[in-house]
């Protein structure tokens, strides 16, 4: 009976704790400013129905800890008059406003010490931070434009609107909306390319979150277009390798005196796309003939020609051998060393794309050379294993041919031998 008691009193401790944190969130803590707008405010994007969401909230600050004001007043003249009292600051106000907490390290300590105290310093040369605070312009992104306002969310969640998913569509709202960036003298087909483009694919679709969104190469609060000089260093962040066989090309000395964007010349900005063989070499379609001829005093064409020869003999023997060791593989036969030796090759046409950018036709040739001759070996193991499947097939067919006969001859001698 005691047994039976402590169960039931326990499971109503336990319902009423879960009682007590359900309805927290909906007394709103006390605060007078949350208790008066919750009665009149209306619709899902109100305020007061939004702040359960915020960061802040949750961190424990209240409407005045933005706004200022008496929180426990409950005349809204009584509120105005208070000492502090913010109310709705202007869009020119809003970047000081949130640096009044975002820019002071010793407060920040003490909510998320992992939080950099420098956005406003990085926002005033910005783009966006020197149209607002030099000329005025409120129709530029300020905080709220980015992160909200009421239901402001950690990048780290889904649902925030700066979070790296969602990140393009922040962007979009404005720059790919053509009526509101009228006049700014820049496109507004950024988002439509990006989420076409291998960035945009790997992101969006594959969901890897390690692909580059807009912040990735124009910075946060720091957010400035990619000039010419700096383009390739954005692009170098992630892509090293090419970034330093270019630097070692002699189109680097080249682009930089036409005043030609490093990378963007060949590969676009927004709609990147997967490198095709075509784009180098020297037929119509190919990238290289924009700027060289057969005749124009460089090496460049001959050097573009010879270049694609070495990478076409390359595909071509990777696509031979992958073809041969799954036919391999469809019979039954192990190729699993084979598969193996073949990523090798891959990997070595991956080697000789980023190497395109040294252009250097002996660099890309050696290692074409090399790989075809690994491509070669792949492709003699998957016709020997081939060959291998069908001698056994032949042998199996002639010991089955050889063990029927046998049987039969066995079934005449013991009906020879019954017969006896």
């Amino acid at each position: 009976m005691n047994t039976r008691v402590r169960n039931t009193s326990q499971l109503w401790v336990g319902v009423a704790l879960i009682a007590a944190v359900l309805l927290v969130p909906s007394i709103g803590r006390g605060d007078g400013c949350y208790d008066c707008h919750s009665t009149w405010e209306e619709g899902n994007q109100a305020p007061s129905k939004l702040i359960h969401l915020d960061v802040h909230y949750k961190a424990g600050l209240g409407c005045s800890d933005c706004h200022g004001g008496d929180p426990n007043a409950d005349d809204m003249d009584v509120v105005r008059k208070s000492k502090g009292f913010k109310g709705v600051p202007k869009p020119a106000e809003i970047p000081q406003f949130c640096a009044s907490c975002h820019s002071d390290p010793v407060y920040m300590m003490k909510h998320n010490p992992s939080l950099p105290t420098d956005q406003l310093e990085k926002y005033k040369t910005s783009v966006h931070g020197k149209r607002l605070l030099e000329k005025g312009d409120t129709k530029v992104a300020n905080c709220v434009s980015c992160h909200s306002v009421h239901n402001i969310e950690t990048p780290l969640t889904p649902t925030s609107t700066v979070n790296i998913q969602n990140v393009p569509k922040t962007c979009a709202k404005c720059h790919a909306d053509s009526t509101y960036m009228k006049g700014y003298g820049i496109p507004t087909n950024q988002y439509n390319d990006y989420v076409k483009s291998v960035h945009g694919v790997a992101l969006l679709v594959n969901k890897d979150n390690g692909a580059p969104a807009c912040n990735s190469c124009h910075g946060n609060h720091g957010a400035t277009p990619p000039g010419v000089t700096t383009l390739a260093a954005v692009c170098g962040t992630c892509h090293a390798l090419v970034a330093d066989n270019f630097d070692k090309s002699p189109h680097k000395k080249a682009f930089d005196e036409a005043g030609f964007p490093e990378c963007e010349t060949c590969h676009s900005n927004h709609y990147v796309q997967k490198p095709q063989l075509y784009w180098v070499g020297i037929t119509d379609s190919s990238l290289c003939i924009r700027c060289h001829a057969a005749n124009d005093g460089t090496r460049g064409f001959a050097v573009a020609d010879s270049v694609h020869l070495a990478l076409s003999r390359l595909t071509d023997a990777y696509d031979r051998a992958a073809k041969e060791i799954d036919r391999a593989d469809q019979k039954g036969m192990m190729v699993t060393d084979d598969r193996f030796a073949l990523n090798d090759v891959k990997q070595s046409i991956i080697q000789g794309t980023n190497e395109v950018h040294l252009f250097d036709a002996s660099v890309v040739e050696k290692t074409s050379a090399e790989a075809v001759k690994a491509a070669d070996k792949v492709y003699e193991s998957g016709q020997k294993k081939i060959a291998n499947y069908y001698f056994r097939r032949k042998g199996l067919g002639i010991a089955t041919l050889l063990i029927t006969i046998l049987v039969i001859a066995l079934f005449f001698k013991m009906r020879s031998l019954d017969k006896n």
